[in-house]
């Protein structure tokens, strides 16, 4: 995976990508679409977006487009500033990735960064979709922002889980495989630089224990062959 630091910005952009189109829509259609259509009067959500002139954001309404990027932009440093470090930072100190099962460290890197960034940017939506037109409130803030959390928190687990992540380490893979096959046939002995570095190395020693245990196994057999026949 990711080996310096263009590559880890590619990585983070291909998720970023995938993963604000994913929220503006769950926000948008699956929280807010039924409020929408009532609102408006309409029997489609985007018809009911139209119908109000955009996406309300900062006190103005705004196209969907403009929506998108906003948040990109606010996602994407976010996570390469804070999320990517420190999410590998809190699964070192809960699990050794030398010992578990790479699976399982795998999956707390992705639990981790999910737990620091849902509330991170719910915090900032909470802000950019405050209701300015109704005066401002620090606990209508607060209160805004714990919503935002409940609604954001499952969906973001689950979807990195079993959709987001996969794909994104599908698309980077077939970006990048020329590199990642010339490092995995060489360079044994470089010490990983970052989550995805160490989880590629565990993989890889496994594959070798397992490949020296078969080994092992069919040297055995051949040898009880052996002294059955004699």
């Amino acid at each position: 995976m990711p080996r310096n630091q263009f590559q880890r910005m590619v990585f983070a952009f291909i998720t970023v990508v995938i993963t604000v189109h994913a929220y503006v829509f769950y926000s948008l259609y699956v929280v807010n679409g039924e409020t929408l259509m009532s609102v408006n009067k309409t029997n489609s959500v985007l018809d009911a977006i139209n119908a109000q002139g955009g996406v309300y954001m900062f006190g103005n309404m705004l196209p969907i487009w403009s929506v998108v990027l906003i948040e990109f932009a606010f996602a994407y440093s976010l996570e390469c500033l804070v999320g990517s470090l420190l999410s590998f930072r809190m699964a070192s100190r809960m699990f050794d990735p030398a010992k578990n099962h790479p699976m399982i460290f795998e999956t707390v890197i992705i639990s981790c960064t999910v737990l620091i960034m849902c509330p991170a940017m719910s915090f900032i939506a909470a802000w950019i979709y405050y209701p300015y037109y109704a005066g401002f409130s620090i606990l209508t803030l607060l209160a805004n922002w714990l919503r935002l959390i409940c609604f954001n928190f499952p969906f973001a687990f689950f979807s990195q889980i079993f959709f987001i992540q996969p794909v994104v380490r599908a698309i980077f893979g077939k970006l990048f495989a020329k590199d990642i096959a010339s490092r995995n046939s060489g360079a044994e002995d470089q010490r990983p630089q970052d989550e995805q570095e160490v989880i590629a190395d565990i993989f890889k020693r496994m594959d070798k224990i397992q490949s020296d245990l078969a080994h092992e196994r069919r040297q055995r057999k051949k040898l009880a062959e052996k002294m059955e026949n004699k």
